[in-house]
């Protein structure tokens, strides 16, 4: 489960943005996490909910996840397209000269703080 890991890393990065910018407490933490990004949504929340516990400022903060769709560029076709319906081989063209644009990364959007 390497979801703990990168709740770990964003727990610290809130910790230290709240820190820094001299706030009582964070109250809501809205996070994108890509579709293809291995991060497993229901494990994620298990972990922050434990997380959070142990910090100084994210203590009750809600977490909202905001899902990005995975979506894959054509290098052939120049067409783009689902990744998760299709994989790595176009439906426009079926050519496998694709790559991954959006729906990988976990990315904190928005913090909210008092």
């Amino acid at each position: 489960m390497h979801e703990l890991g990168i709740v770990m890393r964003i727990v610290d990065m809130a910790e230290k943005t709240a820190e820094e910018n001299q706030v009582e407490k964070v109250t809501q933490l809205d996070l994108e996490v890509g579709e293809v990004s291995t991060v497993v949504p229901d494990y994620f929340r298990d972990c922050f909910k434990w997380a959070v516990k142990k910090t100084k400022y994210l203590q009750g903060c809600v977490l909202n996840i905001i899902i990005i769709e995975g979506k894959s560029y054509c290098q052939d076709c120049k067409q783009t397209y689902k990744t998760t319906k299709y994989g790595r081989t176009c439906p426009y063209c079926g050519s496998s000269h694709t790559y991954l644009v959006t729906g990988r990364d976990v990315v904190i959007r928005d913090i909210q703080a008092v």
